[in-house]
């Protein structure tokens, strides 16, 4: 008979393998699968609740927040408080880094709480996105040094993903119990796949090398699926799966890139590294960058390794 793994039981088993452990590591994944879980129930009721919408107001980044955006921002930063193991924490909802009243605390969590948000009033898949540091080393760290990363996607089931360094695994949530079940063990990305992601409506404003290799691959004798979403939890998710190729580069509208750094681009380029993938800004992996702010910004081309290292021949 096939052993059910919770989340809970699987974090505990990584942490006896660490000498030391002192246990709070696990407590803290624990409170965010759990703030999560809160979310995903309202977000399955969207459509009923008075909770679907415009909030009226703006988030750090100038984007038009959505009512869940707010809620699902102020329940994470709840839990990640009231945990007791953070002391910073960033969010790409918030302007600024909130430091809480736990000075002594291990760890930083940056998070973007509803990634795809704007999606929610046509039923796309959205999700919640975080980032684990550990808070002793500064604010701002390379992606580098994250200690885990993960994301839960709100769709058809609602599945938690994450990494701390030793693969990746997968959990989808059993309403019937309200647990994490481990679903999809030691997640490895295919090296290759004739799929990509990307937003067609920017190809005239991206660089010339850039499409030359997107003129490329769609005038192949097989040429290329275009599978692309516009919620990037949705789109990445996919491309773990069934592999293929992410893009979201520089253009003329946004020349240093979309996607924030610390909120969406490291914890996926560390997810998907540990799944045997690859990620680059078209210079260097988005993990060894520096952070010089906040909502720095960076290009970001990411999926299956040959697929992104076949990119990276355009740009020489």
């Amino acid at each position: 008979m096939h052993k059910i793994t919770t989340f809970t039981e699987f974090v505990l088993q990584e942490e006896h393998q660490v000498p030391n452990a002192t246990g709070r590591f696990t407590l803290l994944l624990n409170q965010i699968a759990e703030a999560t879980k809160i979310i995903a129930s309202h977000v399955k009721r969207s459509g009923l609740a008075e909770i679907m919408g415009k909030a009226g107001s703006t988030n750090a980044s100038d984007e038009e927040q959505q009512k869940l955006d707010v809620y699902s921002n102020n329940v994470m930063i709840e839990t990640l408080t009231n945990s007791q193991q953070v002391r910073l924490i960033g969010s790409e909802e918030l302007e600024t880094l909130i430091e809480t009243v736990h000075k002594d605390a291990e760890y930083s969590v940056f998070m973007d709480p509803l990634d795809g948000s704007s999606n929610i009033d046509v039923n796309v898949s959205i999700g919640t996105i975080f980032s684990i540091y550990r808070g002793s080393k500064g604010q701002l760290q390379k992606g580098s040094e994250q200690v885990a990363s993960g994301y839960v996607l709100y769709g058809s089931s609602v599945m938690l993903v994450y990494t701390s360094g030793k693969g990746v695994n997968g959990f989808t949530l059993d309403p019937a119990i309200g647990s994490f079940l481990l679903s999809h063990p030691n997640m490895k990305i295919p090296e290759k796949k004739s799929e990509y992601s990307f937003n067609e409506g920017n190809y005239n404003s991206v660089d010339e090398k850039v499409r030359k290799y997107l003129d490329s691959i769609k005038s192949e004798e097989k040429s290329y699926r275009l599978r692309y979403i516009g919620s990037m939890v949705a789109d990445l998710h996919r491309i773990l799966i069934r592999g293929g190729i992410f893009l979201l580069p520089a253009d003329k509208k946004m020349p240093n890139g979309k996607l924030r750094l610390m909120y969406e681009v490291n914890p996926f380029s560390f997810i998907v590294e540990q799944a045997g993938g690859m990620a680059t800004t078209g210079a260097e992996s988005p993990l060894n960058v520096t952070p010089t702010e906040v909502h720095q910004r960076v290009p970001i081309v990411i999926g299956s390794k040959e697929e992104v290292e076949k990119y990276l021949t355009f740009l020489k």
